[in-house]
């Protein structure tokens, strides 16, 4: 019996073996070593922002089965899915609860990466293909949050793109390429369904293709207090199997706490939400309190408190400035810190980094808390 079930199966792994030389890449991957220290914890939070990132697309597929983009017909076939397909309000809990989580998950993998100064040469090119991936993310958020075609999500969308309205010289002309019109309508969900299902996935397919390669080409980062030390010193895993297991238990752990949410709470909690609603009406009221997703409420909230006019600019576009220098000067560190590849601490890195996060922090806090 067993020598009838192994033959086949010896034969088959010989025969892929020929052909897609799968030996040769388990010999480079047990090659490969992962440095063991105290923030080596870190090392698995790239690897849960891809998990959850499977979860969206699987998920997405799935969702995709039975929602119908138009003014006329995406409400209801929400509706539909959460009310009538067996699991869909499963599918949809699930769906939205990783997006925030891998939005979450991307934002403190890139704060360590940031702190660690892991961005050192030769990884810029790591850091700025992550920089895009939390980018394409966030607009991944952006792009999915109107398809219900609520209430909340019309009025919120209508805010966000009179936001983008505002950037010098493009201003106008993005706002009508986003809205598909001069307000948003229902051609603004077909253009938003198109960069949802189609653009987005592509760009992220490709950008997170090169992240990969940088990551495996590179290795790890070594912890900076490590310069100087002999290879004695220093503490090592094998990629294969030793890190590679224990990024299975932590994609298991992830998947465990993902499931738990999205069974626990099918429209979110507290500020993650993402209740059905009524069905957006362009010509009521809007709401009383109108809030864009929690990793844009910082922003929001920060533009928001800008006042009328400064100088002869008007104070909402001369935030938006403010955030494009920043985002700008936050992009480019790996060339900014030159100190970094040489290994030498820099206060002003860690005093910028921990502005940032500060700032982020405050701003969401007072978002949610002023009316």
């Amino acid at each position: 019996m067993d020598g009838f079930q192994s033959g086949p199966i010896k034969n088959s792994y010989k025969w892929l073996d020929e052909r897609l030389k799968i030996n040769a890449l388990i010999e480079y991957m047990g090659s490969k070593e992962v440095p063991r220290h105290s923030h080596s914890i870190f090392y698995y939070l790239g690897g849960i922002t891809l998990f959850l990132f499977i979860v969206q697309v699987i998920t997405g597929i799935l969702l995709l089965m039975y929602y119908r983009p138009g003014a006329d017909s995406a409400y209801e076939s929400v509706k539909f899915i959460v009310s009538e397909v067996s699991f869909g309000w499963l599918i949809r809990s699930i769906h939205s609860w990783s997006a925030n989580l891998m939005i979450l998950a991307a934002f403190f993998h890139m704060f360590t990466v940031f702190f660690t100064r892991a961005y050192r040469k030769p990884r810029e090119l790591t850091w700025y293909t992550g920089m895009g991936l939390l980018a394409l993310s966030m607009t991944f958020g952006f792009s999915g949050y109107l398809l219900p075609w609520n209430e909340l999500a019309f009025f919120a969308t209508r805010v966000g793109t009179g936001m983008a309205g505002a950037i010098p010289v493009i201003g106008d002309f993005l706002m009508v390429i986003m809205r598909g019109g001069e307000e948003v309508t229902g051609a603004t969900i077909g253009r938003f369904f198109g960069l949802h299902v189609a653009i987005l996935p592509l760009l992220t397919t490709g950008l997170l293709t090169m992240h990969l390669i940088f990551v495996q080409r590179q290795g790890m980062s070594e912890p900076m207090h490590w310069a100087g030390k002999k290879r004695e010193e220093k503490k090592f895993m094998k990629f294969f199997p030793n890190f590679l297991y224990r990024d299975a238990l932590v994609w298991l752990v992830a998947l465990n706490i993902l499931a738990l949410l999205a069974v626990i709470f099918p429209d979110g909690i507290s500020v993650i939400h993402w209740p059905l609603g009524e069905k957006a009406d362009p010509f009521a009221p809007p709401p009383p309190v109108i809030r864009p997703e929690w990793y844009f409420m910082f922003a929001f909230q920060a533009l928001k408190m800008f006042p009328p006019h400064i100088w002869f600019i008007e104070g909402e576009l001369f935030g938006i400035i403010i955030f494009g220098f920043g985002g700008l000067i936050w992009m480019l560190i790996p060339l900014l810190d030159r100190g970094a590849s040489e290994n030498k601490p820099s206060k002003l890195v860690m005093t910028f980094g921990a502005f940032v996060i500060l700032f982020i922090v405050v701003m969401t806090i007072v978002g949610y808390l002023v009316e």
